[in-house]
C-alpha cells in the first residue's frame, strides 16, 4: 500500500492509503467481501431511474458527504489483521508516505501523520459502540411491510465506519512504531503547490504581516482533485479531495463568523 498526505489548507492535511492489493475475491477477509457486495449493490441502486432506491441513494450520498474527510482518510487504511502484521514484521517492507515538503515540513510529516491516526481515536470508539447499540433498537421498523428499514442499516453503516477509522489509525500507529513509513517528497506534487503557496503568502501579506498566528487559509479548490488525481495516481483522489475542500471551507467560514 501507499499513503498521501494531501495539503488541504495550511493547517489541514488529507490522509489517503492507495491499497496494492491483487489477492482474488476468494482471498478477501469477510468483511472485505461484504463491503464489496455492499458497494457494487448501491452502484446498482444509483443507475436506477426512479422509484425508493433512486431517492434512497440520493439521500444516502448527501448524508455520506457530511462524514468528515479525516475519517474516509483513515477507513481507507486498512484493518491490522494478525497476518498483516506478521508480513509486515518479517518483511520489513517499507511503506512510502507521498507529500509534498514546500508545504509539509519533512521534520514534521511523520509527526502529522501520528497526530492524523491518534486525535481521533476515542471519538471513534465512542461513536462505534453508541451506533452498534442504537442499530438493533430499530429492528421493529423491518415490520412495516414495503420499507426497508433506513434507520437500522444507517446506524449499521455508521458503526462499521467508525470501527474500520478506528482499525485504520491502529494500523498507521504500528507502522509509526516499527518505522516502516518512508516519507517521499514528490517534485510533481511540489510544483503543484508551488503557486498554491505563493499565493497564501500574499494573502497572508495582505492581513497581518506581522502576526506570529497567521490565519488558516484554503490552499486547494475542489476542482483540483482531478489534478491531484493524475499527479499522485489514485483515482478515488478526485471525490475525497472535493469532500475535503468543501468541509475545509465550510469550518473556516463558520470559524469567521465567531
Amino acid at each position: 500500500m501507499r499513503l498521501y498526505l494531501v495539503p488541504i489548507s495550511t493547517g489541514r492535511s488529507l490522509l489517503y492509503c492507495k491499497r496494492i492489493d491483487t489477492r482474488t475475491v476468494k482471498e478477501l477477509s469477510r468483511i472485505d467481501r461484504i463491503t464489496q457486495k455492499a458497494s457494487d449493490t448501491w452502484a446498482k441502486w444509483e443507475e436506477a431511474d426512479k422509484g425508493w432506491k433512486k431517492s434512497l441513494v440520493a439521500y444516502g450520498n448527501r448524508v455520506l458527504q457530511r462524514i468528515p474527510y479525516e475519517e474516509w482518510g483513515l477507513k481507507s487504511v486498512p484493518p491490522l489483521s494478525t497476518r498483516r502484521q506478521t508480513e509486515e514484521l518479517q518483511t520489513h517492507t517499507q511503506i512510502s508516505l507521498v507529500y509534498p515538503k514546500n508545504a509539509i515540513q519533512q521534520s514534521k510529516v511523520l509527526d502529522l501523520l501520528r497526530q492524523l491516526a491518534t486525535e481521533r481515536q476515542s471519538l471513534h470508539r465512542r461513536r462505534m459502540w453508541w451506533s452498534l447499540c442504537i442499530a438493533p433498537l430499530t429492528a421493529p421498523i423491518a415490520l412495516i411491510p414495503l420499507i426497508p428499514n433506513i434507520p437500522f442499516f444507517y446506524f449499521a453503516y455508521r458503526g462499521w465506519s467508525h470501527w474500520r477509522a478506528l482499525s485504520g489509525s491502529k494500523h498507521l500507529c504500528f507502522l509509526l512504531d516499527n518505522n516502516l513509513i518512508k516519507p517521499r517528497s514528490l517534485p510533481a506534487l511540489e510544483t503543484f503547490y508551488a503557486k498554491r503557496l505563493i499565493t497564501n503568502k500574499a494573502v497572508s501579506s495582505e492581513t497581518d504581516p506581522e502576526d506570529p498566528d497567521p490565519a488558516e487559509v484554503i490552499l486547494l479548490k475542489e476542482s483540483d482533485g482531478k489534478q491531484l488525481a493524475q499527479i499522485l495516481g489514485p483515482h478515488e483522489l478526485v471525490a475525497e479531495v472535493e469532500r475535503a475542500v468543501a468541509q475545509v471551507k465550510h469550518l473556516l467560514q463558520e470559524k469567521k463568523k465567531v
